[in-house]
């Protein structure tokens, strides 16, 4: 592998990286880099996970003038949650360069973030909804922009951004530089790279094999409202040693993580929306048995190194494969067995189908315990813990208490007066949980082929939740458009030219 110092980066930049601890470049960190300092066009193909943010960042704080205080670079993403992520990284990678960052998303007070771009930015991080209402409002001025990055616009895509991605596009100088990072390659996406770039080269790196060899994997089929349930039960009869249940959003995350200390289980959860202390020290916890259960969107779980993770929980199935590969990898690791159990709602089968064909191996379904089943399992946890405690045999003055106590009761009711009192009996305190949308049914489009999506009108149509039960976003912008291309966005009157490729 290549070392960062072998890429003709400053020694400013340089610093900051090595801050970070990187020292060697991943594949797709090498080829942009490279390409990125002589200012060619980019589109980078790359799973999630392979380090894209510092491939694109280190080029772009390389080329902010600090003396200038207009915005320079501007990124987009599809969600408020990877907007976070990558300004943070930007903000580490150009902190010893002084680069100011800016993310802009939606949910988030519009006056905060108008007073924030009077503090002159050089590089703005946003989602297609609020950058479109911040440029309609005339609050965003990207006359000086030299450097045009779209992250994960696949995903974006999906999610019905297309026609506000070109707007947005329309709006930045042509003589800029621009960066599409995508992990498949659909028609849509293709013929964005055709009208706005010039001579793109291509860096590919192929997919790593998608193998689950130590993971016994699971499915439950249930609806929506009786899901969490089901949950319930299963951890009280699984016992998992260390768990980590993925929600697909952060609303989700944190309703689930609330309703799982409600019923006595030690749940944390982490999400875009927490400090980055926040999330280390909820991390230090997990990692040392504090909290049993790790409750996680999957952006705010990308690049957790977490052992002894005994059992993965899909709340909610994921969008596309690889992020279901990218999920159950956090069990099964250093030769040990895993469990990865994925709730399905009967919508959403034919994803399942997808998953399985993708990771070559069948899913067995689970039939969910009851009621009776789940405290049965409490109870031989108890009859455990109560064997445990007496083979070591540390139990001191408590053989006096006990003597007495026999000499009044029998030793059968004593033991079962023991055992009752370690019994976590479920409980039935009401807890809430909102109902998510299904996936979009597999008949309207949906993700095909290996780690694929379609390239027509599958997905979300802007009503994705981020959260708090509102668009991804949207906010309080404008009425900017959320509807999925039909096809018709060709490559008229745009820069076509050669590509060239590079694969790694």
């Amino acid at each position: 592998m290549v070392k960062f110092s072998e890429l003709n980066i400053s020694e400013t930049t340089l610093k900051s990286v090595r801050r970070m601890g990187f020292e060697e470049a991943t594949p797709i960190q090498e080829g942009t880099i490279r390409l990125g300092m002589e200012g060619k066009d980019i589109i980078g193909q790359a799973q999630t996970g392979t380090g894209k943010t510092t491939a694109f960042g280190i080029p772009l704080i390389e080329k902010i003038d600090t003396k200038d205080g207009n915005v320079q670079g501007l990124i987009i993403a599809p969600t408020r949650e990877l907007a976070i992520q990558v300004s943070e990284e930007l903000y580490r990678l150009g902190q010893d360069k002084n680069v100011r960052i800016l993310s802009v998303y939606g949910g988030q007070e519009i006056g905060r973030q108008i007073r924030a771009l009077k503090n002159r930015p050089q590089i703005i991080v946003g989602t297609p909804g609020r950058l479109l209402d911040h440029i309609n409002r005339r609050t965003l001025k990207l006359d000086n922009v030299n450097t045009l990055i779209l992250d994960e616009a696949d995903e974006m895509l999906n999610m019905g951004f297309i026609e506000d991605i070109q707007t947005i596009m329309s709006s930045v100088p042509e003589t800029r530089q621009t960066l599409l990072f995508s992990a498949t390659m659909p028609d849509a996406i293709r013929r964005i790279a055709e009208k706005f770039m010039k001579t793109p080269e291509i860096v590919k790196i192929k997919s790593k094999e998608m193998t689950v060899e130590n993971i016994e994997q699971f499915y439950v089929k249930s609806v929506e409202r009786e899901k969490f349930d089901v949950l319930s039960r299963l951890l009280n009869v699984q016992q998992p040693e260390l768990a980590i249940i993925f929600g697909r959003t952060k609303r989700r995350v944190d309703e689930l993580a609330k309703a799982l200390n409600i019923r006595g289980y030690v749940a944390e959860g982490i999400h875009g929306d927490l400090s980055q202390a926040k999330r280390m020290s909820v991390l230090k916890q997990f990692k040392a048995g504090k909290v049993d259960i790790l409750v996680a969107t999957d952006v705010a779980a990308r690049g957790l190194d977490i052992s002894g993770v005994s059992h993965v929980y899909n709340f909610d199935i994921p969008q596309d494969p690889e992020s279901y590969v990218h999920r159950i990898g956090r069990t099964g690791r250093a030769g040990k067995k895993g469990v990865a159990v994925t709730f399905v709602t009967p919508r959403e089968m034919g994803y399942l189908s997808i998953v399985e064909r993708t990771t070559k191996k069948k899913m067995e379904a689970l039939v969910p315990p009851t009621a009776d089943e789940a405290v049965l399992g409490q109870k031989r946890v108890a009859m455990e813990q109560l064997i445990e405690m007496t083979d070591k045999n540390n139990l001191g003055d408590y053989r006096d208490f006990a003597t007495q106590m026999l000499e009044k009761h029998d030793a059968v009711d004593l033991i079962a007066a023991a055992l009752k009192t370690l019994t976590k009996e479920p409980e039935d305190v009401p807890v809430s949980i909102s109902e998510e949308r299904p996936l979009p049914s597999r008949g309207g489009g949906g993700y095909k082929g290996k780690g694929g999506r379609s390239s027509g009108g599958g997905g979300y149509k802007g009503n994705r939740s981020s959260g708090s039960g509102r668009p991804a976003s949207r906010g309080a912008s404008s009425g900017a458009s959320r509807r999925r291309e039909g096809g018709s966005g060709g490559s008229g009157g745009g820069r076509p030219g050669r590509t060239r490729r590079h694969e790694s």
